[in-house]
């Protein structure tokens, strides 16, 4: 067995790992990479591998950092299998559409402006792409389970998002385990990530190796910013990614409304096509969420849709008015890296009253992190802006598991590994846990290089 680190090994974006298997080659996820430039470019080279010899795909869950690269290992000559959970098969489908839709939409800006460094601007892939891809889904077994010649796969539910997993695979007596992102105990939607098999080999994500997450109640804290926010004519943005996150906010506005902590005559947007899909699948797949299949349905009572481009910009200019009517606005993507929540960030940030609060987690060289860490001006689509409103970093919506939370999956596991690898971080967070599981533990780790290949 080698194991080839082709992404997510010096950074949190860009999960791409080669498994060799004598000639079966897997690939455990194809994300893309995000954040600073230099990593934004390594969407545009090839794999690292020949992407037309792979035999299969086996797909931790559905964020762009680990499925929206996709499409391109398809432009490259991938024709095989993609193995998923029915979630993430059904998020995937939204996902990498919209995903296609922005680059398209991102080439065509590019090219009328004249703003690309190239003679004509192209997307990665387009919608077409992103479709036949979707064709090489195919469903897992009830059981999670599935064998690919001699090698046998099983998914264990991994918590942080819908169809979330983590991944083991065994092959001649030997076994290797990919965390994937793993949930927290005491996420909102989600429930407590099952323990999967032991293995001689784990792979461990990162995000938040460095850190604990803060011990607040986080419907508590957005209240209060609600209140102050709204009481000063304010109205609050949430930056958010589509996917989980925009449907924890829902869950805990709507709890805030039921309490009557929130007014109903304060307006709830959602300006995010791919959220509202991602609802739909929310309620589709209620059996699998730790809340009730009747407060899964009232995610969107009473919450305004923004459907066009056009709605969104007036929308975003009405809120910017002196004396606007106070909202509340969920709004992609979830970093400030593109999409509509530009529209509001553009009209909004300039402006004392209003508030920005961005639940989760920024990666480096994104708005949102920029942001978060304080600057006051931002360029946004060939301008700077000034950013006067107040900011926020609601830490407590993450859907990672903190540092302490990787530990206790690593420590629940049947039998220690002989090796631990840990990737899907920062470069500090990464060594941080590293530092961790060879000082508490005692186990054998290891922060891989980008293109490092190891033998199991």
């Amino acid at each position: 067995m080698k194991l080839t680190f082709l992404g997510a090994a010096d950074s949190v974006t860009g999960s791409r790992h080669l498994l060799t298997l004598g000639e079966q080659r897997l690939l455990l996820d194809a994300g893309l990479f995000q954040g600073f430039k230099a990593l934004r470019e390594r969407n545009w080279m090839p794999l690292g591998a020949d992407a037309a010899r792979l035999d299969a795909v086996l797909l931790s869950h559905a964020h762009l950092d680990h499925c929206g690269y996709l499409p391109a290992l398809r432009r490259q000559g991938f024709r095989g299998p993609i193995h998923a959970t029915a979630a993430t098969r059904d998020l995937c489908d939204v996902l990498l559409r919209d995903s296609a839709h922005l680059q398209e939409e991102d080439a065509k800006r590019a090219n009328r402006d004249q703003s690309s460094r190239h003679d004509k601007a192209l997307p990665l892939y387009g919608v077409r792409e992103a479709e036949a891809t979707m064709k090489q889904f195919v469903p897992l077994p009830r059981d999670g389970r599935l064998t690919l010649g001699d090698t046998e796969v099983r998914f264990t539910p991994a918590g942080h998002l819908l169809g979330a997993t983590s991944i083991h695979v065994r092959h001649g007596g030997r076994s290797l385990l990919f965390s994937g992102d793993i949930g927290r105990s005491n996420d909102l939607l989600m429930p407590v990530p099952q323990v999967p098999p032991a293995a001689d080999v784990v792979m461990i994500e990162s995000t938040y190796g460095d850190r604990l997450h803060p011990a607040e109640d986080v419907q508590a804290r957005l209240a209060q910013l609600l209140r102050t926010t709204l009481k000063r004519g304010g109205s609050v943005l949430l930056p958010s990614f589509a996917v989980g996150r925009a449907q924890a906010l829902l869950l805990v506005l709507q709890r805030l409304r039921r309490a009557g902590e929130l007014p109903l005559e304060v307006p709830i947007w959602l300006d995010s096509p791919m959220a509202e899909q991602a609802t739909e699948l929310t309620v589709k797949h209620a059996k699998l969420l730790r809340i009730s299949a009747d407060e899964a349905r009232g995610l969107t009572d009473r919450v305004r849709y923004v459907t066009k481009q056009a709605q969104s910009l007036k929308l975003a200019a009405s809120l910017a008015q002196r004396k606007a009517r106070p909202a509340i606005v969920i709004s992609a993507s979830g970093m400030a890296t593109g999409g509509r929540v530009l529209n509001y960030i553009e009209t909004l940030a300039p402006q004392p009253q209003h508030h920005i609060a961005f639940p989760g987690f920024q990666a480096g060289g994104t708005r949102g992190a920029r942001m978060v860490a304080g600057e006051r001006e931002i360029k946004l689509r060939g301008r700077w802006v000034p950013v006067n409103a107040e900011i926020s970093h609601l830490d407590g919506f993450s859907g990672h598991a903190d540092a302490e939370g990787l530990l206790q999956w690593l420590r629940a596991l049947p039998r220690p590994p002989e090796q631990v690898y840990v990737v899907h971080g920062e470069p500090a967070a990464a060594d941080a846990l590293r530092c961790r599981i060879k000082d508490e533990l005692g186990l054998a780790v290891r922060v891989p290089q980008h293109g490092e290949t190891v033998e199991l």
